[in-house]
C-alpha cells in the first residue's frame, strides 16, 4: 500500500473531516475550469457534502459563491455528476442568496432531462421555489405526477409535500393528477417485459398527498377510503388507508359497523403488515365481541407465522391488550406458551409478560422459572418490561409473593444499568407497601444491595425506605448497623440521607435504641460535610425534646401530608407575577391543596402506568401522519392526560376575576361530550366544584362555514332544588370553525347532592364572509339550540385515594353503610367494572379492577371534597340468563345519607 493510499484510508477510518477552506478553494478553481473534470468535481462535491452533513456551515457570501460555482456544472452532461450537483444545491440553497437564478436550468432538466437525474431535479426544484415562482412550474409538476416512470412520479409527489407550505392553493389544483397517480399501476421497467421492481410505491406517495389536500373535509376523506379501498396494490398505501379509517372511527364510533367489512377484508390480506394495522384499529375501538374475536383469530395465525417480525408484532399487540383487558387474551395462552422458547428473546419476553398478566396463581412459579433461564440474555429494556409485569402480578396475587420476591432479589444482584436497577427497587418498594408479609425479607436484601450500590440516587431512596419501614420490623437494630455503615463509607449525599434515616429509629419506644442513636449522631456531628453535620445537630435537638413533646417531633420527622407541588408551583408563579404591588399581602399557603401519603402514592402509580404503556407501545412512524396513525385506546390515553388537563382548567379559572372569591377548586371532572362530532355545534362540558359554588364550563366549537355567532351563552337548568344560577360568562362572538368557552356559575348546597342539567345554547346568528369573517348583516336573528343534558354524579365530589390497609378501614373504622342489589344487562363484567370505577371516581384497591372470572370482587376507596373517607365493596356475578348481578356496599365517615347518595348515583 502506497503512503498516499494509506493516508486516505486512515482519514476514512478515523472519521477526520477535510479542511473547510481547502475544500472551498478547490471547489472554486475546479468548477470554474474549462473543460470541467467530472471525476474530480464529483470528489470535491462529496467532500463538501461531508462537511455540511457533519454540521459545518459557510458564511452566506461564501455559500452563495459556492452555489453559483456548482451551478456552472450544468454545462456537463455526465449523469452521475448531475445527480450529486443536485444534492449540493439542496444543501446550499437555505444558506445562499439569489438561488432563484438557477431555476431555469433545473426546470430544463425536469422537462427534458434524463430519467436518471430527473427525479433529483424535481426534488431540488421544490426546495428553491417560493410563493411567487411556484405558479410557473405548475404544468411541469402536473406532467411529472402522471409520468409513466414511477421514480419521476414519486419524486413529483414527494416534492408536492414540501410545496404545500409554500403555496397550498397551487398544489390543490393538482388533485386530479394525484388521483390518477393513486390508481395508476407503474413499475420500474427493465429489458423486455420483466420488471426489476414492482413495489408500486407511487400509490403510497399519491395517497398521502391526496390526504393532505382533503383531510379538512371529513366527507371527502370517507370518499377517498371508499374509492381506493379495493384498488391499492402497494402494502404501504393500504396500511396508510387503514390509518385514515382509524382517524374517522376514533372520532365517530357510530361508523364502526359501516367500516368493519373493510377492516375484515384487510384482516385476511396476504401482507402481514396490513393485517397488523387492521388489528390495531379493531382492538383499540369499542367493537362487539364477535368483531374483537375476528382480530384475535388473525393474531393467533400471526403468532404461528414463520416470519420473526410478524410474530414479534403480534405478541406485542397482545401484550398491549393484556394491559387493559387480560381476560380477552386468555384464550390464546396456549399459543403464547409455545413462544416462551422462541429463539428471538424479544418475542419470548413479550410472551412471558403477557402470560403473567393473564395467568393464575397456579402457574406463577413455573413462569418465573422460565424467565430466570433467559433473563440474562436480553437487553435492559426487555428486563424492565418483565420486572413491571412481575410487580403487577405480586400486587394481584399477594399470597404468592415468595417466589416473585426471590426472583426480584436474584436479578437485583445481577449486572445492569440504572433504569433496570431502579425498576427492581420500585417493585420491591411496592411489595413492601402493599404486601406487608414481604417487608422484612425485602428490607434485608435492600440493605445488602446498598453495600455495593454504585448509584447514589438509589442508595438515598433505599435509605429513606429503611428509615420509614425499619422501625416497624421485629429487629430494627439490624437496619441501624447497615445505615450507619453508609455514614462511614459513602459520599456526603448518601451520608445526609443516612442521618435522617437513623434519627427515625429513635421514635420507637425503646430506651436502648434511643440511647444508641444519640451516640451515633454525636459522632456524626464531627463530619467533614456541612449538610451532614447540620442534619445530625438538628436530629439531636429533636431527640432531646422527644420526651417532652413527642407528637410534634413525629410530625416534623414524618409529616402526615405534603403539598400538591404542581399546584404550589402555579400559585407561586402567579404570586410572583404580580410584581411589587402583589407583595403587600403574604402568600396564602392554605390555598394549596394538601396530599396525603396514600394520595401521593396514587399519583406515582399513574406515572408508572404511563411509563409501562410507553415501554410496549408501537413505535411512531416517521412521516407527518404519525399522529393519526398511532393507534391507541382513547380511554387509556384520556386517563393519562387527565391530570394535566385539569391543571390547565384550574389555571384558566384562576385568571378570571369573577371566580377569585370562590376559593380553591376542590374537584374538576373529566371532559363530557354533549354533542356528536358531526353536528353544527360541537359542545363539551367540564364540572368545577368549589366549596359553595359549582361552575359549569361549556367548550363550544362553531363548525358552520359561513355563519358568525354573537352573544353565545348556555342556559343550564337544574332538575333538583339546591342549585341556583348566579351569572353566565358568555362569548361575544364565534367565527366559522372558531372555539369559545361559556361559564355558568351556580351556588350549591353544602352537602353532596346530584342532579341533571338541561342545556340550551342561545346565540345570535349572522351570515359572514368566509374569507374576511366579517358579518354581512347587522341584525341577524336570535336562535336556540338544545343539546344533551349534563349529569352531576357522586364522582364529581370524590377524589380517588389509595390506602395501605383497606380491610382494616372498611371492617373496623367506617361504620356508616348503605347496601343495594341490582342487575345490569352486559356480556362482560369488565365493562361494568370500568363503568363503575369511572362513575364513582374511586380508586381500585389491590388490583381489583382486572376481571378474570365469571365472579368478581371490586374494592374501591377515596375521599369526598370534605375529606370524608369512602370505601366500597362491590360483588359481581355473571350469567347468560340474567347478565351481571351486582351487590354493592358503600361505607363512609359521615352520615348514612352520604352513603345512600353515592349508592343511588351508582344504581
Amino acid at each position: 500500500m502506497s503512503t498516499h493510499t494509506y493516508k486516505k484510508f486512515e482519514d476514512i477510518e478515523t472519521g477526520g473531516l477535510p479542511d473547510k477552506m481547502t475544500v472551498f478553494q478547490d471547489c472554486l478553481s475546479t468548477f470554474n475550469a474549462s473543460p470541467v473534470d467530472a471525476k474530480k468535481s464529483r470528489s470535491l462535491i462529496a467532500k463538501l457534502l461531508r462537511l455540511l452533513y457533519n454540521g459545518e456551515t459557510f458564511p452566506r457570501q461564501e455559500a452563495t459563491t459556492l452555489f453559483f460555482s456548482i451551478s456552472k456544472l450544468f454545462q456537463h452532461k455526465d449523469s452521475s455528476l448531475r445527480q450529486i450537483v443536485y444534492l449540493a444545491i439542496k444543501e446550499l440553497a437555505p444558506i445562499s442568496d439569489d438561488i432563484l437564478m438557477v431555476t431555469s436550468s433545473i426546470m430544463k432538466d425536469v422537462q427534458n432531462g434524463d430519467v436518471i437525474y430527473k427525479p433529483n431535479a424535481i426534488r431540488t426544484l421544490a426546495r428553491i421555489l417560493d410563493g411567487s415562482t411556484v405558479h410557473a412550474t405548475e404544468r411541469l409538476m402536473k406532467t411529472a405526477i402522471v409520468d409513466k416512470h414511477p421514480s419521476v412520479s414519486s419524486a413529483a409527489l414527494v416534492a408536492s409535500y414540501h410545496l404545500l407550505d409554500v403555496s397550498k392553493d397551487v398544489v390543490k389544483r393538482w388533485t386530479n393528477e394525484t388521483q390518477e397517480a393513486v390508481l395508476a399501476v407503474k413499475s420500474y421497467p427493465q429489458t423486455g417485459d420483466r420488471y426489476a421492481n414492482d413495489s408500486l410505491i407511487t400509490q403510497y406517495h399519491a395517497l398521502g398527498l391526496l390526504y393532505e389536500l382533503r383531510n379538512h373535509d371529513k366527507v371527502a376523506l370517507r370518499k377517498i377510503i371508499q374509492q381506493f379501498s379495493k384498488n391499492l396494490r402497494n402494502p404501504l398505501a393500504s396500511t396508510q388507508l387503514i390509518r385514515y379509517v382509524n382517524e374517522i372511527l376514533v372520532n365517530d364510533h357510530s361508523l364502526i359497523s359501516a367500516f368493519f367489512p373493510l377492516l375484515q377484508d384487510w384482516l385476511t390480506d396476504r401482507h402481514h403488515n396490513i393485517n397488523l394495522e387492521a388489528i390495531k384499529v379493531i382492538v383499540a375501538l369499542p367493537v362487539t365481541d364477535e368483531q374483537f374475536n375476528a382480530a384475535l383469530q388473525r393474531l393467533k395465525f400471526l403468532i404461528g407465522s414463520s416470519k420473526t417480525v410478524s410474530r414479534f408484532a403480534a405478541v406485542r399487540i397482545l401484550n398491549r391488550i393484556a394491559l387493559k383487558s387480560p381476560e380477552r387474551v386468555m384464550s390464546l395462552n396456549s399459543e403464547l406458551e409455545s413462544l416462551i422458547t422462541d429463539p428471538n428473546r424479544g418475542i419470548a419476553t413479550y410472551a412471558i409478560t403477557t402470560l403473567l398478566k393473564t395467568g393464575s396463581s397456579e402457574n406463577i412459579e413455573r413462569l418465573i422459572k422460565v424467565i430466570s433461564k433467559f433473563i440474562n440474555d436480553i437487553s435492559d429494556e426487555f428486563k424492565i418490561i418483565i420486572i413491571e409485569a412481575i410487580k403487577t402480578l405480586s400486587l394481584k396475587f399477594p399470597t404468592n409473593y415468595q417466589s416473585m420476591l426471590t426472583f426480584l432479589i436474584e436479578v437485583l444482584n445481577d449486572e445492569g444499568g440504572f433504569e433496570f436497577k431502579n425498576a427492581i427497587v420500585e417493585a420491591l418498594f411496592d411489595m413492601i407497601h402493599f404486601v406487608p408479609q414481604s417487608r422484612d425479607l425485602a428490607l434485608e436484601n435492600l440493605c445488602e444491595f446498598i453495600e455495593d450500590c454504585e448509584f447514589t440516587e438509589l442508595s438515598v431512596r433505599i435509605l429513606n425506605v429503611l428509615g420509614n419501614e425499619g422501625p416497624k420490623t421485629s429487629n430494627p437494630t439490624l437496619y441501624i448497623r447497615h445505615i450507619y455503615n453508609r455514614v462511614v463509607l459513602e459520599n456526603s449525599i448518601i451520608r445526609s440521607a443516612a442521618v435522617i434515616a437513623l434519627s427515625k429509629f429513635a421514635l420507637i419506644n425503646d430506651v436502648e435504641v434511643n440511647k444508641s442513636i444519640k451516640i451515633l449522631l454525636r459522632r456524626i456531628v464531627n463530619d467533614s460535610d456541612d449538610e451532614v453535620r447540620d442534619r445530625a445537630i438538628i436530629s439531636l435537638k429533636f431527640l432531646e425534646g422527644l420526651d417532652s413533646n413527642k407528637e410534634e417531633v413525629i410530625q416534623l420527622t414524618k409529616p402526615a401530608y405534603s403539598y400538591d407541588l404542581a399546584n404550589l408551583e402555579h400559585k407561586l408563579t402567579s404570586y410572583l407575577s404580580k410584581g411589587q404591588d402583589g407583595f403587600i399581602t403574604a402568600f396564602d399557603i392554605t390555598m394549596v391543596p394538601k396530599i396525603t401519603e396514600d394520595e401521593l402514592r396514587v399519583i406515582e402509580l399513574k406515572q408508572k402506568t404511563s411509563k409501562l404503556d410507553n415501554a410496549v407501545k408501537e413505535p411512531e412512524h416517521n412521516n407527518k401522519h404519525a399522529k393519526s396513525a398511532d393507534v391507541k385506546n382513547p380511554h387509556f390515553e384520556e386517563s393519562q392526560n387527565a391530570d394535566l388537563l385539569k391543571q390547565q382548567y384550574v389555571q384558566e379559572l384562576s385568571a378570571i376575576a369573577e371566580f377569585e372569591s370562590y376559593g380553591p377548586v376542590l374537584h374538576t371532572s373529566s371532559v363530557v361530550e354533549l354533542t356528536d362530532k358531526e353536528t353544527e355545534f360541537v359542545i363539551s362540558a367540564v364540572k368545577h366544584v368549589f366549596k359553595d359554588h359549582l361552575v359549569l364550563q361549556y367548550n363550544i366549537e362553531n363548525t358552520l362555514d359561513d355563519v358568525l355567532l354573537e352573544l353565545v351563552s348556555v342556559i343550564a337548568q337544574p332538575e333538583d332544588e339546591g342549585f341556583e344560577e348566579e351569572f353566565i360568562l358568555s362569548v361575544d362572538s364565534l367565527t366559522p370553525h372558531g372555539q369559545g368557552t361559556v361559564y355558568v356559575s351556580m351556588s350549591r348546597p353544602s352537602y353532596l347532592q346530584t342532579t341533571n342539567f338541561t342545556n340550551t345554547l342561545s346565540y345570535t346568528s349572522k351570515e359572514c364572509d368566509s374569507k374576511t369573517l366579517e358579518a354581512l348583516d347587522d341584525q341577524g336573528f336570535e336562535d336556540e339550540y338544545p343539546f344533551e343534558p349534563l349529569s352531576l354524579t357522586p364522582g364529581d365530589f370524590i377524589i380517588p385515594s389509595m390506602v395501605g390497609n383497606f380491610d382494616l378501614i372498611y371492617d373496623e373504622e367506617l361504620q356508616t353503610e348503605s347496601t343495594a342489589t341490582f342487575q345490569v344487562e352486559s356480556e362482560s363484567i369488565q365493562e361494568v367494572v370500568d363503568q363503575m370505577v369511572q362513575q364513582l371516581n374511586l380508586f381500585p384497591i389491590q388490583g381489583s379492577m382486572v376481571v378474570n372470572d365469571t365472579t368478581h370482587l371490586l374494592k374501591l376507596f377515596g375521599k369526598t371534597i370534605d375529606a370524608e373517607r369512602v370505601a366500597a365493596v362491590i360483588k359481581f356475578v355473571h350469567s347468560a340468563r340474567n347478565g351481571v348481578t351486582i351487590k354493592a356496599t358503600v361505607k363512609v365517615d359521615g352520615e348514612e345519607s352520604l352513603a345512600a347518595t353515592i349508592l343511588e348515583g351508582l344504581v
